[in-house]
């Protein structure tokens, strides 16, 4: 009877250690990573919906054109849904020459004035010219035929003052950089300019300006940002057709030029779009492979509906005769229509583009004289001869 009794208490506690033991473990939190029960998560008011702020532009994807020799994959189409001059939000007031050419105009100016204070013309008088011309960057072997052409007409003129020789100076230098200025539009087709270069020479920066006269002159503009080796490069081109209001296709980072360059042509011709302005990866142009791709690049970019009517090489200004070198390369390369000089009103001494042009017979199409989308301007033989003569 005792041990019957026993057993009943030790039953009796073992019931009430497991009922406490269970209402513990049911109060216990979950451990971390464990799903909750509905009754202990924490019954929280929905957050508002916010609505971020109407982007100026939509970002959809499109699929590069199988294409022999171009790098299948998405490419990222940033298009402003309706690009229109108001867009831009700014009117263009182009400056003038004498205004910017400072640096320029003080040191061929300055002598310029003295040579025309003299009397008559002697030897003096041709080695001052020879100086200042070497000094403008307009190079030896130019500035050699100019004086030798120079000499010739004093003969056949009867130049006799040194007035009267300046002013012959300047008009052979104007008729020397007479040419066919005008940005070419395909007649057929979808227009493309392409823009190459070197590094740092201003090429996205001339794309987005130019872009924004070209958009208030009425053309449906697409910017291909085929420099995809430096993603800043693409960033600040999707700024600028941001703010003129052109579409913008670009690449993964890295990703085949070619490709980004062709699928811009293609989405143009599907969307109505007249003009494609296409930026290049800056290259070296003493490289050989560098420039062999930047060839596949203008080959792509000439695929029909494609047709290149400008390959637009971006000089910086200040760099001098290294120009006129990188000017020779691009254009055995790539047949260079034409030069956009930037930078023209920093320490850039002007003489390059006379070298450039009487070398190449490539006729300056652009100069960039400040930094303001204005800035950019068509190039005008009188007014930048007159700008530089005038101290």
């Amino acid at each position: 009877m005792l041990i019957l009794l026993v057993v009943l208490i030790a039953l009796a506690v073992l019931a009430v250690a497991s009922a406490t033991l269970v209402l513990t473990r049911r109060r216990r939190p979950p451990i971390f990573g464990a799903p909750a029960t509905p009754t202990e998560v924490e019954e929280r008011p929905p957050r508002e919906a916010t609505t971020p702020p109407a982007a100026e532009a939509s970002v959809t994807t499109v699929e590069v054109v199988d294409e022999p020799g171009v790098t299948e994959g998405p490419v990222g189409v940033v298009e402003i849904d309706e690009p229109a001059v108001e867009a831009v939000g700014e009117e263009l007031v182009a400056p003038r020459f004498r205004d910017r050419l400072g640096r320029a105009r003080s040191l061929f100016g300055g002598y310029m004035t003295a040579i025309r204070s003299r009397d008559r013309i002697d030897q003096s008088t041709w080695d001052e010219l020879e100086e200042a011309l070497i000094l403008a960057d307009v190079g030896a072997d130019v500035t050699n035929q100019m004086l030798e052409d120079l000499r010739g007409r004093v003969k056949s003129e009867g130049i006799q003052n040194s007035d009267q020789l300046v002013e012959a100076l300047k008009l052979e230098l104007i008729t020397l950089l007479q040419g066919d200025r005008e940005l070419q539009m395909a007649q057929e087709g979808t227009t493309v300019w392409l823009f190459v270069g070197v590094n740092g020479v201003g090429k996205t920066t001339t794309i987005g300006k130019l872009g924004m006269r070209q958009v208030m002159a009425g053309h449906k503009v697409v910017m291909a940002a085929g420099d995809t080796f430096r993603a800043a490069a693409a960033d600040q081109l999707e700024m600028w057709s941001e703010r003129v209001g052109a579409t913008l296709i670009r690449g993964a980072e890295g990703g085949d030029p070619g490709a980004v360059v062709f699928d811009a042509v293609q989405h143009a011709a599907a969307r109505g779009a007249d003009l494609v302005m296409a930026d290049t990866a800056g290259r070296l142009h003493t490289k050989t492979n560098l420039m062999e791709e930047l060839k596949k690049v203008r080959r792509v970019a000439a695929r029909p509906p494609g047709q290149v009517t400008e390959v637009l090489l971006v000089i910086d200004g200040t760099t001098g005769q290294n120009g006129l070198v990188q000017a020779r390369q691009f254009a055995s390369a790539v047949g260079v229509t034409g030069v956009v000089l930037t930078k023209l009103d920093g320490t850039a001494k002007g003489g390059i583009v006379v070298a450039i042009r009487s070398e190449l017979g490539i006729p300056i199409k652009l100069v960039g004289l400040g930094e303001g989308a204005g800035d950019l301007v068509e190039f005008d033989p009188e007014e930048f001869v007159e700008a530089l003569f005038d101290d």
